[in-house]
């Protein structure tokens, strides 16, 4: 057994975390150049964290520009043991109201041209997604949100788009007929490099609006996202806390779907057609393998 080191990525509107101690800040840097922001380390009601907010300092960074493997890669050298994503999104089922959490069990990625693997030409990989989200964290996270009484729904499928304009109205419509529950443009590829470098991943969607798709509301737009973001946000302080509290009383054991040990199985060429240079380079995500 061991301890939790939980990695943060915070999303629209949640650039720091209150309540932390042991606070210090981190500049790193990775194979992949440095994260959106340094990390920031502390504890929280005992447990370790490292805090990163995924659009960097002042939402500086668009969707399509967040460097993503190296945020994936700088929390896995930091230690981290699992990571629980925060994103704001929006609505494409009339139950899930502004306000509501999410606990995202399933995606489908829509986004184009962003680097979606560390692995490639030198060392081939192929790990499995099929259940892309670590069921033991998900499951945390939502026992913590309804402590704190706030509106969760356990599952949902996560539709992610390239942005960082919103959807067409056919396409929300579209989206809603595919059997979409939620609407974002950051959780793809990071969940998918997070299961490459052996992190088990939970997703918390902050809902903020209903997309295109309702015609009795506003579509979507900046200031309607904000207003509804603030109060997102204080809850997604509150439901952490609340996590940090409950994985204090518990000693960590492996993650029960074997994502620690997801590259056993997923390297496909051989030890000596592998690139050295490239070999060298994933370490930092592999180094129990390589």
């Amino acid at each position: 057994m061991t301890h939790w080191k939980l990695g943060i990525v915070g999303g629209s509107g949640l650039y720091a975390l209150d309540g932390l101690e042991n606070v210090c800040s981190e500049a790193v840097d990775t194979p992949w150049g440095a994260p959106s922001a340094p990390l920031t380390h502390g504890t929280l009601n005992g447990v370790d964290l490292v805090f990163l907010p995924r659009h960097g300092a002042g939402h500086r960074l668009p969707p399509s520009a967040i460097p993503f493997r190296a945020n994936i890669a700088a929390l896995k050298m930091a230690g981290c043991t699992d990571i629980v994503s925060v994103s704001a999104c929006g609505s494409l089922r009339e139950h899930l109201a502004p306000g509501q959490f999410v606990i995202v069990d399933q995606y489908v990625d829509r986004t184009v041209g962003r680097e979606r693997s560390f692995f490639g030409e030198g060392c081939v990989a192929h790990v499995p997604m099929a259940r892309p989200v670590c069921a033991r964290l998900a499951g945390l996270i939502g026992d913590a949100g309804e402590a704190e009484g706030i509106p969760v729904q356990r599952g949902g499928t996560y539709l992610a788009i390239e942005g960082p304009q919103f959807s067409t109205r056919a396409e929300s419509e579209l989206y809603r007929h595919w059997g979409m529950d939620v609407i974002g443009m950051t959780n793809m590829p990071e969940a998918r490099l997070a299961r490459e470098a052996e992190l088990p991943y939970a997703s918390i969607a902050m809902v903020t609006d209903y997309d295109c798709w309702h015609d009795g509301e506003e579509s979507v737009d900046v200031p309607s996202v904000l207003r509804v973001m603030r109060d997102n946000t204080v809850k997604a302080k509150a439901l952490l806390e609340r996590l940090a509290h409950r994985l204090s009383e518990h000693e960590r054991t492996p993650a029960p779907d074997g994502t620690e040990t997801v590259l056993d199985t997923a390297l496909i060429n051989a030890p000596g057609a592998r690139d050295p240079v490239t070999v060298e380079k994933l370490r930092c995500i592999a180094a129990r393998l390589l």
